[in-house]
């Protein structure tokens, strides 16, 4: 931490000494008397006041300290303004008449009825004369002669002419640059940012530790100034930053992490139940969050305990029955049981918990009993894993669901980040925008890297790096990338695994670095889960950017840019989504990851997390269906000939033959081929026609043949000779050596050996030729 030499030599001392001065409560009757005969003449205005006057002698002792206060306060040399300061003492003055007391008694509520709670309320309660400047100069006398520090009750409250006149415009203004030049270093805008939210508030911290140096906003002085009423929200963000950059200047230490509240004590349970939940909270080693759920848990259960089963206060007590009374209690359980508020809980109020919700309950449970087990607090008397296991049905309900984005809203997702502008973004946390490449870095990241919420605001600076052929390019090198370069990601610890790279498309890798090109300067900061101290990439005016962000703010934008809902049929398009859809278009690419590679490229330390995540898409699905044959396995569609002349001379009425069913080496007259068992291995009956013979070839010269599709479905021994081969067809070939044909002779009395044919596979949809 190094210290601001030049801005520690500066030296101030306290301008207004009040134990100088007779500091009396009542007036006589004397001092009454003269205030009352001065009247408006306490204004003392150039060529009306005469100080020789009778009265003035009587209430010297008054005007001496308030003349002593005049004359510290900073005030530009002009009529007007003197005259205001002369107007503001003849106030407080005639004041004391309606008080019957003098200023040095006054509570702050005296003074706050005099400066009033707004500039409307000052000028109807004061006398026409009174100019709207006093107002300012009255609160510097109360800061000055009392201590006054009420400044959130003067509402629309100017603080820095108030500090200007205690301090001196030089010394403000000092303290505002030195405070101005490093928030501006961290991406803070001087005009907007720091003028409207930090000015007021540095202002007031001045005021309130009494003094203008930086050098006195010490530690110590920060932790007081965040207990004070003026001081809430919505300045605590803005003292937050003030003193950030305090401490890099090195004068105090930079401020705690932002209080988030503090639990609220267990009620509804027994005491020694809570000292017990109390006990195992502040020693369980779990990341904080997951400690507060399980806590809340063990809460409900102490209610459930004092009401079902009241004798029971503290673990050691419970049995396996215990375990199974809660379990069953847990199963019946409704949104707004055993809760210790109940605000927020709204129509889902009597609603049946979710599964994922009893699973979660039973999981803090164990956990809690095995803790107080393994460290000898209790008695072993059951397994916490079988007697609190996660019943069956409650199994068979839970499971991850990823929910793919479609793939027509995705690309109008996809188009809708590649082209944002900062218009498109609603103004962030404290109304304050973030820079255009810091928006494209962070959507980009969303919609390439296929990373958590979490994991993307965690990324460092220099994430990115480039290779091409193996070699890694320099981060400096001038040349145009090849085209062909790849991208690396390199990913923090995260919530399944250490750290990991993975290739990522070049076009997040170049808005990234546009991003670390424009990133001012910031602090190190703090890794939320590795606890390292770190340069974020994500991160403007000293803050990291909240895991938040890109659900609350840059998905909404995204989905409003690219004229999507926000939501679809599956839910809300949240920021695991985008992870989900990017997996498993991976996966069912024309040339697709493998699931190790994709557990690989999404960082998973179990392949079963990533078959949640590769979800097979309808189109590759329907591909695979086509290309495992269903229909081709299980029907054949054999052409059909259909001699037109048979059927108009009314040959085929007579019995003549007048639909051929092509073999390939032959024609089937057989009417009803489709019941026939030699289909495929015919045996050569009186149906059949080599397509040699002089039949065969005067039928296929006809010009009057119309050519049909017929399916044939097939039997289990047509379908293993179709699925087996030649062994199957052989064993075809023998079952049938003895069934009849339909002529009526079995191919072992015609004696012709049998010919197997596998019926051929057409165009089934095609309509007849």
């Amino acid at each position: 931490m190094a210290v601001d030499t030049a801005a520690a030599d500066v030296t101030w001392t306290w301008p207004f000494d009040p134990s100088r001065y007779q500091q009396r409560d009542g007036l006589t009757a004397q001092e009454v008397s003269a205030l009352q005969q001065l009247g408006t003449d306490l204004r003392r205005r150039p060529g009306r006041h005469n100080p020789d006057a009778p009265g003035w002698t009587a209430i010297e002792w008054l005007l001496h300290p308030l003349d002593d206060v005049r004359a510290s306060l900073w005030c530009p040399d002009s009529t007007y303004q003197r005259q205001g300061m002369n107007d503001a003492i003849a106030l407080i003055l005639l004041r004391c008449i309606g008080q019957g007391r003098t200023f040095w008694c006054w509570t702050a509520e005296d003074w706050l009825q005099l400066i009033g709670v707004g500039t409307a309320e000052f000028r109807k309660s004061s006398p026409g004369w009174v100019d709207g400047t006093a107002r300012s100069t009255l609160a510097a006398y109360a800061y000055l002669l009392s201590g006054f520090t009420d400044f959130d009750r003067l509402g629309g409250f100017q603080r820095l002419p108030l500090s200007r006149r205690v301090f001196g415009e030089e010394l403000v203004e000092q303290a505002h640059q030195q405070v101005k030049r490093v928030l501006y270093g961290w991406g803070y805008r001087i005009e907007s940012d720091v003028d409207s939210r930090i000015s007021p508030v540095l202002c007031q911290a001045l005021l309130l530790n009494r003094s203008p140096l930086l050098q006195d906003l010490t530690t110590e002085a920060f932790a007081r100034l965040r207990q004070h009423p003026a001081m809430r929200r919505p300045h605590i963000g803005a003292l937050h930053a003030i003193q950030r950059a305090v401490a890099s200047i090195g004068f105090c230490e930079p401020p705690p992490s932002p209080f988030r509240g503090r639990m609220p004590e267990i009620e509804g349970t027994a005491r020694p139940w809570a000292d017990w939940v109390e006990r195992w909270h502040a020693t369980s080693t779990l990341a904080p969050k997951t400690r507060a759920t399980a806590r809340s848990v063990l809460s409900k259960i102490g209610r459930w305990l004092a009401e079902e089963h009241p004798e029971i206060t503290e673990p050691g007590q419970w049995t396996r029955r215990t375990c199974a009374s809660w379990i069953a209690a847990l199963d019946r359980m409704s949104i707004g049981d055993y809760v210790q508020r109940r605000g927020g809980l709204g129509d889902r109020q009597g609603q049946p918990i979710s599964a994922e919700t009893k699973a979660g309950y039973l999981t803090a449970t164990r956990a809690f009993f095995r803790d107080c087990q393994e460290w000898e607090w209790i008695p072993r008397r059951f397994d916490p894993t079988r007697a609190l296991a996660t019943p069956r049905t409650v199994l068979a309900m839970l499971g991850p669901d990823p929910r793919v984005i479609a793939d027509d809203i995705w690309a109008k997702l996809l188009w809708a980040g590649l082209n944002i502008q900062p218009e498109d973004l609603p103004t962030s946390y404290n109304s304050l925008r973030y820079p255009l490449e810091f928006l494209r870095a962070v959507s980009l990241a969303w919609l390439f890297s296929g990373q958590r919420s979490a994991e993307i605001a965690r990324l460092r600076v220099g994430c990115v790096r480039w290779q091409h052929d193996g070699f890694s390019i320099p981060g400096d090198s001038r040349e145009v990338l090849a085209r062909d370069a790849v991208c690396l990601l390199d990913v923090p610890t995260h919530k399944t695994g250490t750290a990991f790279t993975k290739p990522v498309d070049p076009l997040l890798g170049k808005a990234i670095e546009a991003w670390e090109a424009a990133r001012p300067s910031q602090p190190i900061l703090t890794d939320r889960k590795t606890g390292d101290q770190v340069h974020l990439l994500f991160a403007l005016r000293a803050h990291a950017m909240d895991k938040t962000y890109i659900n609350r703010t840059i998905i909404p934008a995204l989905c409003r840019k690219a004229g999507v809902p926000a939501a679809d049929a599956r839910g809300a398009i949240t920021s695991h989504r985008a992870r989900s859809t990017i997996a498993s278009q991976l996966y069912n690419a024309k040339e697709p990851m493998t699931l190790f590679e994709l557990q690989a490229w999404l960082g998973h330390r179990s392949p079963e997390s990533t078959q949640h995540y590769a979800k097979i898409t309808p189109n590759t699905l329907a591909r695979a269906y086509n290309d495992a044959g269903y229909f081709e396995r299980n029907v054949r569609t054999i052409e059909v000939l259909v001699d037109r002349d048979a059927v108009t001379s009314g040959a085929a009425a007579n019995g003549e033959p007048w639909q051929y069913y092509d073999l390939g080496h032959g024609y089937c007259t057989y009417t009803f081929f489709e019941q026939c068992p030699h289909r495929m291995a015919c045996a050569r009956c009186d149906f059949y026609t080599p397509k040699t013979s002089s039949k065969g070839q005067l039928l296929e010269a006809k010009d009057n043949l119309q050519r049909m599709r017929a399916n044939v479905p097939l039997t289990d021994d047509e379908r293993a000779a179709v699925d087996d081969g030649q062994a199957a067809l052989d064993k075809l070939l023998e079952r049938l050596a003895d069934i009849p044909t339909p002529s009526g002779a079995t191919p072992r009395q015609i004696g012709i050996p049998a010919q197997a044919t596998l019926l051929p596979v057409i165009a089934v949809n095609q309509k007849p030729t």
